[in-house]
């Protein structure tokens, strides 16, 4: 049997049209933020590997100052963004007489109090996806329930209870709990992969901060020669440079 969904809409309640309407922006909105989220981290990822790649290719080495002002330079890479924070701390502690033991301990606590906001920036509007995966299918239950009232309204007004006279309003209410699904299936499968690469990423970014931590420690340059490596991964960016 085909189903005309025009038809449909033209029979169903007010409220159920608001549901709807409802679950209709909620798809749109988690389609815009799965967009941003990609576009960022593409972006991110892309201006990491340009920054570890100018920094790596420093044959002589790279000190925490000259490094410091590439990472001011690029813009847009988190990787670049997170050691700049570190940087600083680091620098002005030596220039405050620290030596590099205690500078770079002291600014190991500083980055360590940073990761709460490179998490929530990292995760910007993810709670639209986790909100709409968990209330989608109780919203398109609420219509299916205002449509099955609205299918016992047409039988207490009509006097009977034949399938032409409530056919559609039942196909309404079943239509809206089954569109309710089939925003929450998707969405929640997207949320799951999105989050898993952007936790990966968090962590490769504090990975790196902490290769360049102990490296600070050591009071060496912070960037040697580079090497070859077929990982794109920020968490050996202080020892090789992502090729891809």
């Amino acid at each position: 049997m085909d189903i005309n969904l025009i038809e449909i809409w033209g029979h169903m309640g007010l409220p159920v049209r608001g549901v709807v309407v409802f679950l209709t922006l909620q798809a749109i909105a988690c389609v815009a933020v799965i967009i941003d989220r990609l576009l960022m981290l593409s972006i991110s990822r892309a201006r990491t590997r340009k920054f570890v790649g100018q920094a790596s290719a420093q044959s002589n080495g790279m000190d925490s100052e000259r490094l410091l002002k590439l990472a001011n330079e690029t813009q847009g890479s988190h990787l670049a963004g997170f050691l700049a924070k570190g940087l600083e701390s680091y620098n002005e502690l030596k220039r405050k007489g620290h030596g590099p033991e205690r500078a770079a301990e002291l600014t190991r606590r500083a980055l360590e109090r940073k990761t709460e906001p490179l998490s929530r920036d990292l995760n910007k509007f993810m709670n639209v996806l986790a909100s709409t995966g968990s209330t989608a299918p109780f919203v398109g239950l609420l219509g299916t329930v205002l449509g099955i009232m609205h299918a016992f309204k047409l039988i207490a007004g009509g006097g009977g209870g034949g399938i032409a006279t409530i056919g559609p309003a039942i196909a309404e209410a079943l239509i809206v709990t089954g569109y309710g699904l089939t925003v929450a299936i998707p969405v929640v499968l997207v949320f799951n992969w999105i989050s898993g690469k952007l936790a990966g990423y968090e962590g490769d970014i504090l990975n790196a901060a902490g290769d360049l931590i102990d490296r600070l420690e050591l009071g060496g340059d912070v960037f040697g020669k580079a090497q070859d490596s077929a990982r794109d991964e920020p968490a050996t960016v202080l020892t090789t440079s992502p090729t891809t």
